[in-house]
């Protein structure tokens, strides 16, 4: 800190609020609530005053300072935005104006991203575990370093100005990655537009739609491998985890498969998200899974790897989902869509070497893809280094050098 920072109470820039208003049964209240670790003020939603269980709340002003009582020492704090003006909170958020004339609001909401205001909102927090609640008295007792007003403009528009390039360079690296999904997308599209001289048919002419279970001779203590749907990956298209299970607890009312089916979700938005991955290393080779998969299992003229690659193509999940069937939110990809759904297979030597080349085109884009989220951690976490050095006194005095 520098000589020229002043060590100065909360309780000189800040004063409590208390604009209680009663809430009438008709009007429309915003309410809104404080997201944690510094990430700010947003809305919580619209209610009604008949809707509200206390009848009274706390209407706040944009430009003031908001904590919650119970999360502010996880960093649930921040200035009330122009758009959420005339919100309102309830007792648990204790509303401050900002003394303008002793410090920027702008600066102010930056400090209270700091580690060091956290650290502040720690020491001014007491009570039991998972009772623990800020007591504003002690809070407001706390002191912080400031410097002047102009000084403080200044260090704000440094800040914001590199904090506006870090938001460019994240929106980049999202732009990166949609851009690799797209070119998998364009490749997918492209090898599966060849088609010259394959076979062509409908897909119960190569592969097995939704088989019936084998009369597999289980003991019913013997484990068997479960697959929810929550542990089948969208973004890689495998299984990410598989829980052993005895199999008389899985063995009724579950979706059966073996060792090289090919799982494929049925229900919206599991399908569209590319929810499907090639069922390998089963405990005792078989499985069983949520009963929203459809199951298929490959012919002798098709292999397991090519059919996957099939079903996770965007052009496949597109028409998939024009053949919905039931009500919003609860469709699914039919039986009836598998069964008709024309396809065109290449040899199985061509279907080796494609499958090759995918794989190496796909390990090459997602090398690229870790390399751009890598960078992206490295740039997001320079701001904490950032506010570190302005609320010392040393960001703007490094910049003037």
């Amino acid at each position: 800190m520098t000589s020229s920072w002043q060590n100065i109470p909360l309780k000189d820039l800040l004063t409590k609020s208390d604009n209680w208003i009663e809430l009438r049964p008709d009007d429309l209240y915003r309410e809104i609530t404080v997201r944690l670790w510094g990430k700010g003020v947003v809305q919580r939603g619209e209610v009604t005053g008949m809707d509200v269980a206390s009848k009274q709340k706390n209407k706040v002003k944009s430009g003031q300072l908001i904590l919650s009582r119970i999360d502010a020492r996880h960093g649930a704090f921040g200035i009330v935005p122009l758009n959420l003006d005339g919100a309102v909170v309830s007792g648990d958020f204790p509303v401050f104006n900002v003394n303008a004339a002793r410090v920027e609001p702008h600066f102010l909401e930056w400090m209270t991203k700091t580690k060091d205001f956290i650290e502040i909102c720690k020491k001014a927090s007491e009570g039991t575990t998972n009772r623990v609640r800020l007591k504003e008295e002690k809070f407001l007792e706390m002191v912080v370093a400031i410097p002047s007003l102009p000084e403080q403009r200044k260090i704000v528009a440094q800040i914001e100005n590199i904090s506006q390039k870090l938001s460019e360079a994240h929106k980049l690296q999202e732009v990166t990655q949609k851009e690799i999904d797209a070119l998998i997308d364009s490749e997918l599209k492209r090898i599966f537009g060849k088609a010259s001289g394959w076979k062509s048919g409908v897909m119960p002419d190569f592969v097995t739609v939704n088989p019936t279970r084998a009369q597999a001779d289980f003991k019913a203590a013997e484990t068997v491998s479960f697959v929810p749907m929550s542990a089948v990956d969208e973004v890689s298209g495998t299984i990410k985890e598989k829980i052993s299970k005895p199999f008389y607890q899985v063995s009724k009312g579950y979706t059966y498969f073996e060792n090289g089916d090919v799982i494929f979700a049925k229900i919206t938005p599991c399908m569209q998200n590319g929810k499907s991955a090639i069922a390998e290393n089963l405990e005792n080779g078989i499985g069983f899974g949520s009963t929203e998969f459809h199951v298929l299992r490959p012919g002798p003229e098709i292999k397991a790897e090519w059919l996957h690659l099939l079903v996770r193509s965007k052009e496949f999940r597109k028409d998939a989902a024009t053949h919905f069937k039931g009500t919003a939110g609860q469709q699914r990809a039919p039986n009836s869509f598998l069964k008709n759904k024309v396809i065109t297979v290449p040899s199985l030597p061509e279907q080796d070497r494609l499958i090759k080349y995918f794989k190496y085109f796909k390990e090459k884009l997602s090398q690229l893809g870790q390399i751009q989220i890598k960078l992206d951690k490295e740039i997001q976490s320079l701001m904490p280094s950032v506010l570190d050095k302005a609320f010392k006194g040393e960001l703007y005095k490094a910049r003037k050098i």
